[in-house]
């Protein structure tokens, strides 16, 4: 079962690597982002502290969010044009294919993280975390990655096309705009402030800007841990059943 996650995770690598727009996607376009809105938009931003220290953890989400599309429709491809037949044939473990797909996104995702965060400190991030706050930082990080890694796998699968597939991450890659990643939440206007303060991805944010910070919150923490954790479950157990029904 190891040996064949490690081959899936090898063929998976190469098949991002061949594919220039979704290297982009994955790891160039966050930053592209994070330059936009620090470097451009920064100042027309009232936070209480620099505009980079408060947007690095939203970017650093962002990026986990913004390769999801390839996920999925990769997912969705191996469905669709026989090559999960030709694994059975090969006695390739079924939960390999999966496993291969989820940790080549948290791999892609560690190295968008890498170039984000190189990015804001050349902006003049300076973050407050000791040792424990980055070993925080780098867990909810890795749970984030494997819990949207389940889930983009579940939708990849349920999708009829690799089109539709790529469309079903869409609002995975939007909700982070909706969230505490650019603006705090009481910030926005009726309606987006409630929903802004009580989707997943905001807890998520604040766990980590409180750890970079050096000063966590447990009202963040706990309900962020809980999310991933939910999130993670959710798509292991859809993404199981599905690919059973169609494998």
């Amino acid at each position: 079962m190891k040996s064949h996650s490690m081959v899936m995770l090898r063929r998976n690598v190469k098949h991002i690597t061949r594919n220039p727009i979704s290297v982009f996607n994955a790891v160039l376009m966050p930053v592209v982002v994070l330059l936009m809105f620090v470097y451009m938009l920064g100042d027309a931003f009232s936070v209480g502290v620099d505009y980079v220290d408060y947007a690095t953890p939203g970017m650093i989400l962002l990026a986990v969010c913004y390769g999801l599309g390839a996920v999925a429709t990769g997912v969705n491809s191996d469905m669709t044009t026989g090559i999960i037949n030709r694994f059975k044939v090969m006695d390739v473990s079924r939960g390999a294919v999966l496993t291969g797909h989820v940790v080549s996104s948290v791999v892609t995702n560690l190295i968008a993280i890498a170039a984000i965060i190189g990015t804001a400190f050349a902006l003049g991030f300076r973050p407050n975390a000791g040792f424990a706050d980055w070993l925080g930082v780098i867990g909810v990080i890795l749970l984030l990655s494997i819990a949207a890694g389940w889930l983009t796998v579940a939708l990849g699968l349920a999708a009829k096309t690799p089109e539709s597939a790529g469309l079903a991450a869409v609002p995975l890659v939007m909700l982070p705009f909706f969230s505490s990643a650019i603006v705090p939440a009481e910030k926005m206007g009726p309606g987006v402030k409630q929903f802004a303060e009580y989707q997943p991805f905001t807890p998520i944010i604040e766990t980590m800007r409180g750890l970079l910070n050096g000063t966590p919150h447990a009202g963040d923490v706990i309900p962020a841990i809980c999310w991933c954790v939910g999130i993670a479950v959710v798509g292991y157990l859809w993404a199981s059943a599905t690919f059973k029904k169609r494998a």
